[in-house]
């Protein structure tokens, strides 16, 4: 693969704040002579027995500090930045870029730009590390082709290296665009390496690198100077005569801030869309009443059918405890499932799973919500639910991109390396106990993955992939080629090991190559020092497994994997490839070691510290004195009064609330590209938007919550005004009431002979165990019950575990809670059971209780439809039940983007829903469709129901205009649950009394089938 660069507005505009920073500097060259042991710096042409280069012109005198401070204030005053009040050194200027943007390519820009204008062509670029010094020469290297088509030439760069003088010579005697790269260790330490740079070397005839280097005038580029920059630095970097140092990083400190004159920071970068949004899956560690009872609640499935939810727990193995993912119905009972694991004795029974909130709740009252956890968790079992955790977010990520040819990547940060990889006594490598982990739930998750229709390709993609082929481990290594502990330096602890960083450099292209033959990497594990220096941009997932410390901020944590992808031609997905889309495809998702709340309080604190100085209100001083430019490109000073214009019209829009802090309405009008000023002042738009873009607004930077939902609809208005879906709504929206008249006897004599038929509840059972005491070794075995080993156990299944006569059961009256019928109907069913199936009760009275209602609610509404009538009320659904609704899904998981859809997006219950609503879209005869709010229901005996989708077809197109459908994985209804069946029937009867047949209502499977009926 070959990486593809695109011009960026932003990189153009760093580069031009500090090229016009000099405007008015002649092009030059120049030439230096430098005398044998002399370091000064002189322009002038060479003379005998001096060695002779060139260096940069220095800035013309005429260009004085009052000319040069007036340009930066210029600058500041265009890029929305706080004017300086001096010139601060001749000269430092800085330039603020979020990670991810691409900084290391505009320092490179400026360059160009820099020579292209005055000539200037000497530069180093100065870094803290190791790490991110062979990320810039990467850099280097991949642009390299790009730049030369740009600027018609190539820049000569090298890494500075103590024992190869003769690029030293060459920086200092060649006339074109040269780089130097440098770590700051190399100069700044007192190590031997260090010290050289400073030295009379005799290979070098005699003379000091620094004094060849400083004679060229450099200008100086300090990478991350806030990781370079301490007090013996700052003294040794005045060593290298710099012309000007240029000082990069997303995270300035605050009292080394020189004359800022481009700022891109972590607000705008989101806002303009130029880094990936980010979400978190936080792991929320619970106490309960039940504190040694383990549940992991993964999440909740969607289905054809009733939801489930993936839950983790303890099971009782031949060799032990061991743990398992099961998907979970209601009224699974997870003493059982365990193996009878006491800890689940206390009525861990599945009583409600909800996918609106992510929740799964028990009979004993626990509930628990998508991340959270329960019980006895080790640190082992935490880590491994992060990593499983990260394989699931990968899967789904790669499901949604395999198809736009997008590679996924994840990264684990880890301590030790000896926690991946380790080697025996014969220096054979194996797992260490991360890498087991990894591969036994990347294992799991696979084989119970269920694809979709239309994945036959992706399905065929993992299954050529194996688990141990698909991660590895980037670490330093030994001599013995032994993966090893990267050294930390002691002043920033930053790894200064180039061993670790080699193969993930030069593989930076290989690890986005989607192929697998070539490529099957997809999981990288590596040490936590690469938490700087290394990013790729197809990292989606990042996970810690590591204790966090303060030291580490959230941000550095983020920006490994902050940049936008690239497919598999090389193309970088920004707005120019994706459109509106940006934001869907380049999700960044963290798995914490923390709940969301914790990970995205601290994370957004870090961004708020980062954007202090960016304004919280729109005031009238925002505006005033602004310079602002009209459709014709007319300059305008804001004053006094057309501020307060603008706030007067900005209140009257919605657009301020009482706090003056922008609305939700501002920002969905500017998203659609409708923001109003009104009338006299909309020719300032751009302008007036481009100084709003400057609000901080801790809402819009909150990382999203990666097991919430990312959608939430919007209604279209025009879809809502148009006359198909009026003439739909008003045949639709009459409500009625229902009556039924029907034999009490006759649902008694139904209700007991299905109890007799089909109530069969488990019986709860007991394992008998026993063992012998073995020799006793010490006093320790005794207190710790180990000097017992076990023999032999058997269970006893003609002894049931008997009921614990602490716990009260009200049988009938949970009956008449579970089916809303009255005592003496509920006594009268009970006592007409038969002796031996009543008897299951003294079993299991849990289990009894949900399958006699069940059975019972059944037969109700079986008696139910038979006998029900529906009359017509004065009442209407107004069309406000759908203004109001609030409806939301997760993009590509259950909701998609629609065109005919009353609302943006529909959020689908099941990939039947899924293909329907896609066949929906695709139909020529459909004009409007909907699918009903819970809001919009029909009232039934058994509760109230809201019909799937109404559909309003093209005038002539088929015989009944209108169609409210329930759609199933089956248009066969009889193997439906009675009280769903009764629900149905129900509606037909409702849809029937308001009506007649203007509107048909029936239960599909696909749009075929619906457009048959809709034809007649």
């Amino acid at each position: 693969m070959k990486l593809q660069f695109k011009h960026q507005k932003f990189q153009v505009d760093a580069a031009k704040a500090v090229v016009d920073v000099f405007a008015g500097q002649p092009y030059l060259t120049s030439s230096y002579k430098m005398d044998r042991g002399v370091g000064d710096y002189q322009i002038s042409m060479m003379s005998n027995g001096d060695f002779t280069g060139w260096g940069n012109q220095p800035v013309i005198p005429e260009l004085d500090d009052q000319m040069i401070l007036d340009h930066i204030r210029t600058i500041q005053r265009d890029n929305q930045i706080a004017p300086s009040e001096k010139l601060e050194g001749k000269y430092n200027l800085t330039i603020e870029m979020e990670t991810g943007v691409g900084k290391t390519y505009t320092y490179i820009k400026t360059m160009y730009e820099l020579n292209k204008h005055y000539g200037w062509s000497k530069f180093i670029i100065v870094v803290p590390s190791i790490a991110i010094r062979e990320g810039v020469y990467k850099t280097f290297q991949v642009t390299q082709e790009h730049f030369a088509e740009e600027y018609g030439r190539k820049i000569n760069y090298f890494i500075y290296n103590s024992s190869k003088l003769t690029e030293i010579d060459r920086f200092a005697s060649d006339n074109s665009i040269n780089v130097m790269i440098i770590n700051s260790q190399a100069f700044n330490a007192k190590g031997r390496d260090a010290r050289r740079i400073h030295m009379k070397l005799d290979e070098f005839r005699s003379r000091r690198p620094i004094d060849i280097i400083a004679a060229t005038h450099p200008i100086v580029v300090i990478d991350e100077p806030q990781s370079v920059e301490g007090k013996q630095t700052k003294k040794n970097l005045k060593e290298f005569h710099p012309l000007m140092m240029l000082r990069y990083s997303a995270t300035h400190k605050k009292d080394s801030i020189y004359n800022m004159v481009y700022r891109l920071d972590a607000m705008e970068a989101y806002n303009k869309k130029l880094v990936k949004k980010i979400a978190v899956k936080g792991i929320q560690e619970t106490g309960t009443n039940a504190t040694d009872s383990y549940v992991y609640l993964e999440g909740i499935n969607l289905s054809d059918t009733d939801p489930t939810a993936t839950i983790q727990f303890h099971v009782k193995g031949t060799a032990g405890l061991k743990t398992v993912s099961k998907r979970a119905g209601i009224g699974l009972n997870l003493y059982t499932a365990s193996g009878e694991l006491e800890e689940y004795h206390n009525n861990f029974i599945v009583k409600n799973i909800d996918g609106r909130d992510d929740s799964i709740e028990f009979l004993n009252g626990i509930k628990l919500y998508a991340g959270d956890v329960i019980g006895r968790v080790s640190e082992e079992q935490f880590r491994r639910i992060q990593i499983r955790e990260t394989i699931l977010s990968h899967i789904e990520r790669e499901r949604q991109l395999f198809y736009k040819g997008i590679k996924v990547l994840s990264l684990f940060f880890i301590d030790e390396v000896d926690h991946y990889r380790k080697y025996d006594e014969a220096g054979r490598p194996q797992n260490g106990i991360f890498a087991d982990m990894f591969e036994q739930e990347y294992v799991d998750v696979v084989k119970n993955l269920q694809l979709r229709e239309g994945e036959r390709e992706y399905g065929r993609y993992l299954q050529s992939i194996h688990a141990e082929k698909t991660h590895a481990g980037y670490f330093s290594v030994d001599r013995k080629g032994h993966m090893v502990n990267s050294k930390l330096g002691r002043v920033d602890a930053i790894s200064d090991d180039a061993d670790a960083y080699d193969l993930i450099m030069k593989n930076k292209e290989l690890l986005l190559e989607r192929d697998p033959g070539k490529s099957p990497v997809r999981f990288i594990f590596s040490h936590s020092a690469l938490k700087e220096g290394w990013d790729n941009p197809n990292v989606f997932q990042i996970c810690t497994l590591k204790q966090s410390s303060s030291d580490i901020r959230k941000r550095q944590e983020v920006g490994r994997g902050m940049r936008l992808c690239v497919n598999e031609d090389g193309e970088r997905m920004d707005e120019n490839a994706l459109r509106a889309d940006v934001h869907n495809v380049n999700v960044l998702t963290i798995i914490a070691s923390e709940s969301y709340d914790q990970f995205a309080k601290g994370l957004q604190t870090e961004i708020a510290e980062a954007v202090s100085d960016r304004p919280r209100q729109v005031t009238v001083d925002l505006f005033e004195n602004a310079l602002v430019h009209d459709k014709d490109g007319n300059e305008e000073i804001v004053d006094a009064s057309m501020a307060r214009r603008i706030i007067y019209y900005m209140t009257r829009l919605g657009y301020l609330d009482e706090n003056d802090h922008l609305t939700e309405i501002f920002y969905r009008d500017k998203e659609d590209g409708k923001v109003s000023f009104g009338i006299a002042l909309d020719s300032y738009r751009r302008d007036f938007l481009n100084i709003l873009n400057c609000i901080y607004d801790a809402t819009r930077m909150r990382p999203e919550n990666a097991r919430r939902y990312d959608v939430e609809l919007r209604l279209d208005a025009e879809k809502l005004a148009m006359l198909e879906f009026k003439n739909l709504w008003e045949q639709i929206n009459i409500r009625t009431a229902y009556a039924v008249d029907f034999d009490t006897e006759e649902l008694v004599r139904k209700a007991i002979a299905a109890l007799n038929l089909k109530l069969h509840v488990p019986k709860i059972f007991f394992r008998l165990e026993y063992g012998v005491m073995t020799e006793i070794r010490s006093k320790e075995e005794l207190i710790e019950g180990t000097a017992f080993k076990k023999k032999e156990s058997e269970s006893y299944d003609e002894h049931p575990m008997p009921v614990n006569t602490s716990v009260k059961y009200d049988l009938i009256g949970k009956l008449v809670d579970e089916t809303e019928l009255t005592r003496k109907t509920i006594i009268h069913i009970l006592t007409g059971m038969k002796e031996t199936v009543f008897k299951q009760f003294q079993d299991n009275p849990e289990e009894f209780i949900i399958q006699a209602a069940e059975i019972i609610n059944d037969e109700k509404a079986a008696v139910i439809i038979e006998h029900i009538t529906y009359h017509i009320l004065d009442d209407k659904y107004d069309t406000e039940i759908l203004e109001n609704a609030v409806i939301k899904g997760k993009l590509d998981v259950n909701a998609m983007k629609t065109e005919k859809h009353v609302y943006d997006h529909v959020v689908y219950d099941s990939e039947n829903e899924r293909r329907f609503v896609e066949e929906l879209e695709a139909s020529q005869e459909v004009a409007v469709y909907v699918k009903l709010p819970r809001r919009f229901y029909i009232s039934t005996p058994v509760g109230n129901y809201t019909p799937d989708w109404a559909i309003a077809f093209k005038k002539g197109t088929v015989k009944h205009i209108y169609f409210v459908a329930e759609t199933k994985g089956s248009a066969d209804t009889g193997g439906l649950r009675g009280i769903e069946q009764a629900k149905i029937n129900c509606a037909k009867e409702h849809f029937k009394a308001i009506s007649g047949e203007n509107v048909t209502y029936d239960v599909v499977d696909n749009y075929q089938k619906l457009l048959e009926m809709a034809r007649g």
